[in-house]
């Protein structure tokens, strides 16, 4: 019994050990590259990151929002590169990955963060719409790592930080495409967090709850657009359930620092894993309550067709989406 508390004891202490000795990691001078980093949680990150002195690479494929984030971050001293890349294409983000490393030398830490939101009855949802969600969330980091990955591995050294979902946990209904891509990125990130350790590069796989970045004004609705948007939209900031994107992105770059291998961000999130992992009939039946609550599917000739949430016209009270509006005007999400 004495020896096996003493093997015990052992192994956590060269597990603290370890992450003690990780978390002096720093990323002043470090070469990172962020996909979406042009608005919401990217460019949170991208601020975080500036500040301690790192240089910032962000990805994006709007040239306007690029360089509104670009001129922040380098008005706030920061060192930044800016390249405009569709992440649906392959040869974009070959190019864009050689103009970074034609710049920098090299990319220290990859924050696989770019992502789309389509809501709305799975009756509405179009093979397009799974096919863009995959293109986004599951092919697009594959691609980035792939290109960024020989370099690491000779170097033996290497951060990659996957920005998953609560929505890879727990599958929700009307996030149908949503879902099922999170699910296919966070099973890669699990994957290759193990086969990379050998080669010192850590893989963090991300799990944000609701998270007040503004996004939810460049979500895109199918179905009752205005009764979609109603929903999203007030759940996006409820303070009780959500958290700022501050306060995450200080927790994202706590975990890239020690390369811990997971993270979920919010308690609700956390209680819903868990919730699934115990329980998965009851939080089945529960899916299917709620479920009963959303809006039907539209049959309007429009039902079909993507409306960005800023396009809505809005039925909830103000006070209800203040927070999450907020982040919005904060976080470069407005046209």
């Amino acid at each position: 019994m004495k020896r096996g508390t003493a093997i015990a004891m052992t192994i956590l202490g060269a597990w603290l050990a370890s992450r003690a000795w990780r978390s002096r990691f720093s990323f002043a001078g470090k070469v990172v590259l962020i996909s979406g980093g042009s608005r919401g949680l990217g460019l949170i990150l991208a601020r975080q990151i500036s500040s301690e002195g790192g240089k910032v690479a962000l990805l994006a494929r709007d040239a306007d929002e690029l360089e509104r984030a670009k001129a922040e971050l380098t008005m706030r001293g920061g060192e930044v590169l800016a390249v405009q890349c569709d992440l649906l294409e392959r040869s974009q983000i070959q190019a864009a990955v050689a103009e970074v490393l034609a710049c920098y030398g090299n990319i220290d830490v990859l924050f696989n963060n770019a992502g789309i939101i389509q809501v709305g009855p799975v009756e509405n949802m179009q093979q397009q719409d799974f096919e863009r969600a995959m293109g986004v969330h599951f092919w697009a980091p594959l691609l980035l790592i792939m290109e960024i990955l020989p370099a690491m591995r000779a170097r033996r050294s290497g951060r990659i930080i996957n920005i998953c979902s609560i929505g890879g946990k727990v599958a929700v209904p009307h996030l149908a495409p949503y879902c099922a891509s999170k699910f296919a990125l966070t099973g890669l990130s699990d994957a290759l967090r193990g086969e990379l350790a050998r080669d010192n590069i850590s893989v963090t796989t991300v799990a944000p709850g609701l998270i007040r970045t503004g996004s939810h004004v460049n979500a895109k609705f199918k179905g009752q657009h205005d009764a979609e948007f109603a929903w999203f939209s007030a759940s996006s900031g409820m303070p009780l359930i959500s958290m700022s994107g501050e306060r995450a992105g200080r927790k994202i770059l706590a975990a890239a620092r020690c390369g811990q291998p997971s993270l979920t961000l919010t308690f609700a999130a956390r209680g819903a894993i868990v919730a699934n992992a115990l329980f998965p009939n009851l939080t089945g039946q529960a899916m299917k309550i709620g479920n009963r609550f959303l809006p039907g599917p539209g049959s309007q000739a429009a039902a079909n067709d993507l409306c960005a949430g800023r396009e809505t016209r809005r039925i909830m009270p103000e006070w209800m989406t203040d927070l999450a509006d907020r982040a919005s005007a904060k976080n470069n999400e407005l046209k």
